[in-house]
């Protein structure tokens, strides 16, 4: 008989956990349609159910994430809400790469993407392309586009730029000729080779063809995804 109480007593406490457990994403999948209903058109309904199918899978405590981080940045650029619709086929890709995304540095630019797509004097037109490049990314690319466009895209679009310091720092390519393109680690070299493959920079052609990977040169893709995940404040950015 004891046992039989103790077995009841266990089950009890388990149903009480999946009930905790079930009002919790519940909650937060509620929670999801409030804030996805703030940056796109529709009644609120119809966006649970989106809600409901299309993200009901992913983390819930990165949704959470993803919509504080959300908040703090409208706030930056004093936006008290979203001035521009994001049509359904960006919105819900976006959210869903952003709900995957474990890295905070990474998800943050999902974020700011997200901002700049809602705010209409950001001068920033969404692609999907842009939350392909955000999915196919991992930190060290990330820091190495940034180091790269960190440099005046209208001063280096021509002039190629050393990698072998990278993701740290760049440079111009030296007028000469004779001194020699060190390669960056290979690490570094792989990311160079996937941003590559994404359109986010190009690598330098040796006569046979090769690639010489002590050089790149930015591209106007690239260019346009920095800016894209580029907080805007006015004429300034973040």
């Amino acid at each position: 008989m004891t046992d039989e109480l103790e077995t009841i007593k266990e089950s009890a406490k388990a149903a009480q956990e999946i009930a905790k457990t079930t009002s919790q994403v519940v909650g937060a999948g509620q929670k999801l349609g409030q804030f996805v209903a703030k940056f796109i058109n529709g009644p609120l309904e119809q966006i649970s159910g989106i809600v409901g199918d299309k993200l009901i899978y992913m983390r819930w405590e990165r949704q959470v994430r993803l919509m504080k981080r959300a908040d703090d940045f409208m706030k930056e650029i004093n936006m008290t809400s979203p001035t521009r619709e994001i049509p359904l086929k960006f919105a819900i890709p976006l959210m869903q790469a952003a709900s995957l995304e474990e890295d905070d540095d990474l998800q943050d630019l999902f974020a700011k993407l997200l901002i700049n797509a809602a705010n209409e004097d950001s001068g920033v037109n969404i692609k999907r392309t842009y939350i392909d490049i955000l999915e196919r990314i991992n930190p060290l690319e990330a820091q190495i586009l940034d180091t790269i466009y960190s440099m005046p895209f209208k001063y280096t679009r021509h002039k190629a730029l050393l990698t072998k310091d990278l993701p740290g720092r760049t440079d111009v390519v030296p007028d000469d000729p004779k001194l020699e393109r060190k390669n960056p680690s290979p690490e570094v070299q792989l990311a160079l080779a996937n941003l590559a493959v994404l359109g986010c920079l190009s690598i330098t052609k040796s006569l046979g063809g090769g690639q010489v990977m002590g050089s790149i040169n930015q591209t106007l893709l690239g260019k346009k995804f920095i800016e894209a995940c580029t907080l805007k404040k006015g004429d300034k950015s973040i």
